[in-house]
């Protein structure tokens, strides 16, 4: 049995994992602040303490040790150097939740491996990842921190809608209202069930093999934008969604916002070789696409009206983008 500390523990990725690692008979003690986003087996263990507070984390914490400490909350080299201080010394294997759009940007070539180059000039998120993960590596190499770093892309459970609108999107299309798709809807995009990446994940936890190296876990279904946002209307009843297509850059211009994530990753076709995970896990592979994803999203949002929020900025913002494109021809 592996004794597991997940910092954070309730996210889309994490709470999966945190499932699955307690399906497996591991020990699981979830570190957050309290606020469950989703619902933790009753074997947990909960710690309640803020990771951005190094005392609280000592106090809740005192002494204990862990095979394994899974971080799904650092995003800057400032808080792996926390991390470090709190946790070297006192686990066997520290795994870092950095991201793939940490890969260059536009790729020029496919699929992406683990020896792409890291560079995101678009994004300041994944560039603090790339300078987390040279911290995380410098240690390494210097001291023999026990790293295994974690890239994963897309993924989604019942709870996350993928589009750019999120439930927005789906209220647009139940009203016949014009649905924003950023380009012409024909790029690749992998799109991961947390179901499915948690089965690589908890395989490399406690893997000796693992230690020192990267990993990207994401599956092999890459449909493109038109078919994940033709599924979700299939799913929500529509039979013919009124599909707005707009380049990237110019949904940027009205809304700097969604520059960085459009331009630094999902305006490309991104595919990618997870063949370095599945040697240490070769149970893992795809079982769930998105046509049965977009379902269970609908299925979970239908039965929670409470969760049906519509983002007023976000859609009249679609009503000005959609507005000017069909102005100009």
């Amino acid at each position: 049995m592996t004794s597991i500390l997940y910092i954070g523990g309730t996210g889309t990725i994490s709470a999966a994992c945190v499932r699955r690692s307690v399906a497996l008979g591991h020990e699981v003690t979830v570190l957050n602040r309290g606020s469950a986003r989703r619902a933790l087996p009753p074997e947990v263990r909960v710690v309640q303490a803020d990771i951005r507070d190094a005392a609280s984390v000592r106090s809740a914490l005192g002494d204990a040790r862990f095979d394994v400490v899974a971080e799904f909350l650092a995003f800057t080299p400032e808080h792996i150097a926390t991390d470090l201080d709190l946790f070297e010394g006192r686990t066997g294997q520290y795994v870092f939740i950095s991201s793939a759009s940490a890969y260059e940007k536009p790729p020029r070539r496919l699929p992406v491996t683990e020896s792409t180059p890291l560079r995101n000039p678009f994004w300041q998120y994944s560039r603090d990842k790339i300078a987390c993960e040279d911290v995380l590596v410098g240690a390494h190499r210097e001291r023999g921190l026990p790293v295994t770093i974690i890239r994963p892309s897309h993924t989604y459970d019942e709870q996350m809608l993928p589009t750019l609108g999120h439930w927005t999107d789906i209220a647009r299309m139940r009203a016949g209202r014009p649905v924003i798709v950023h380009g012409d809807g024909t790029s690749l995009w992998t799109i991961t069930h947390a179901d499915d990446f948690a089965v690589a994940f908890t395989g490399l936890l406690g893997n000796p093999a693992a230690i020192g190296e990267a990993f990207t876990i994401t599956g092999t279904h890459a449909p493109t934008w038109n078919q994940i946002y033709g599924w979700l209307a299939d799913a929500a009843g529509v039979a013919s969604p009124d599909l707005v297509h707009v380049a990237s850059d110019t949904i940027a211009a009205f809304e700097p916002e969604l520059g960085p994530t459009l331009i630094g990753d999902k305006a490309h076709s991104v595919v990618f070789d997870v063949s370095k995970v599945q040697q240490l896990v070769p149970e893992f592979r795809t079982t769930i696409t998105f046509d049965e994803g977009a379902c269970r999203i609908l299925a979970y949002y239908d039965a929670h009206p409470e969760a049906q929020q519509i983002d007023e900025g976000r859609d009249a913002l679609f009503d000005r983008i959609a507005a000017f494109v069909r102005s100009a021809g």
